[in-house]
């Protein structure tokens, strides 16, 4: 019987959903990212230019809104793997991008729904002018951080002055194996292709250090890379492939390809068509490579663009899209312009 295709029972061992067949049992566990748009407090960062988000800029950001927003984005990211796993549970880390400071991260997981689950994180402050960072967000119940570090981007030398987000390296251990999570926002789409095709190739040689340092670790890279599956940052530069047997020892597997290229399915939309920027790739020992179902260590089991209703625009001009915090100069009390996504790691008990 295959892995996929078996029904999860509602039987729970140490914070995973357990599942059952032929006389073996399974412990599921879910890994997301969600670019959370501009999640800025009210007060001014010294050095950072995020005046726009300031009680007298331009999005008229006042505590009013910012609350609204941090309770918006806690719900969403309780939810984010709850179509698998029971809401109680949730994701064992979540990667983040547009978190403006440790202020914000601070108020997010004192809401009650993480609150309950007692998330903590991973932020360190980077270079980005405005001031908006990458950061994790992860139950210690499920995910035991060893270490994390930011690894800078080092621009050519004729681009010295150019600043942007680093890579967020997150060690710890998850179901008892050695696990790294790399957390990106790679630059916008106005910077031009060979600029996340240069930071793609750091965001591989990062990956490669963590692996010489240790040849069994698994490694999952994820974040907003402003490119689609098949743009040559992804497929090209950081090497992950669209089809498990296409994936040697020196790529990584990207399960999204499909989903956009097959399903037309996407993360953000732009001018009615649907884009998928927001991937979650994985090493090839996260992998059945054989095509077989050994699930004795850790391994990928399924992948998710996580939507639901309230995430959605339900009318007007942006109906059927991601429902923003603003748009058109007009507060919609709304999430992200992108939708989380989610994969699912599953291992033998």
């Amino acid at each position: 019987m295959k892995i996929r295709n078996l029904f999860i029972s509602a039987i729970f061992l140490f914070g995973t959903v357990a599942i059952f067949a032929q006389q073996k049992k399974y412990s599921v566990y879910a890994v997301g990212f969600y670019n959370q748009e501009n999640l800025f407090d009210t007060c001014h960062d010294a050095g950072k230019n995020d005046y726009e988000f300031l009680p007298n800029g331009s999005y008229k950001w006042t505590s009013l809104k910012y609350k609204h927003k941090i309770h918006n984005m806690a719900q969403a990211l309780a939810d984010i793997g709850t179509d698998v796993l029971p809401q109680s549970i949730g994701c064992s880390m979540i990667g983040m991008a547009e978190v403006e400071n440790d202020n914000v991260m601070n108020d997010l997981i004192a809401q009650e729904p993480l609150k309950a689950r007692g998330y903590k994180y991973i932020h360190i402050e980077g270079p980005d002018t405005r001031g908006i960072d990458c950061a994790l967000l992860y139950n210690p119940r499920l995910f035991n951080v060893r270490n994390s570090k930011l690894v800078p981007y080092v621009p050519d030398a004729k681009d010295s002055a150019y600043k942007t987000r680093g890579f967020l390296i997150v060690s710890g251990t998850l179901a008892g194996e050695h696990v790294t999570v790399i957390v990106n926002h790679w630059p916008s789409r106005f910077a031009g292709s060979i600029v996340r095709e240069k930071v793609a190739s750091q965001c591989r040689m990062a990956k490669d250090s963590v692996m010489r340092d240790d040849p069994n670790v698994k490694v999952i890279v994820m974040g907003d890379m402003n490119d689609d599956p098949f743009n040559k940052s992804m497929s090209e530069s950081l090497r992950a492939k669209r089809e498990i047997g296409e994936v040697t020892d020196s790529d990584m597997y990207n399960p999204w390809w499909n989903i956009l290229a097959k399903e037309g399915k996407g993360t953000l939309a732009y001018n009615g068509s649907w884009n998928l920027f927001d991937q979650i790739v994985v090493s090839p020992n996260l992998i059945n490579r054989d095509g077989g179902n050994d699930y004795k260590t850790l391994k990928f089991f399924k992948n998710q663009i996580f939507r639901r209703d309230y995430l959605i625009q339900q009318d007007g001009k942006y109906k059927g899209t991601p429902k923003r915090t603003t748009a058109g100069g007009v507060w919609l009390d709304g999430y992200s312009d992108h939708l989380p996504t989610v994969i699912y790691l599953i291992k033998q008990q």
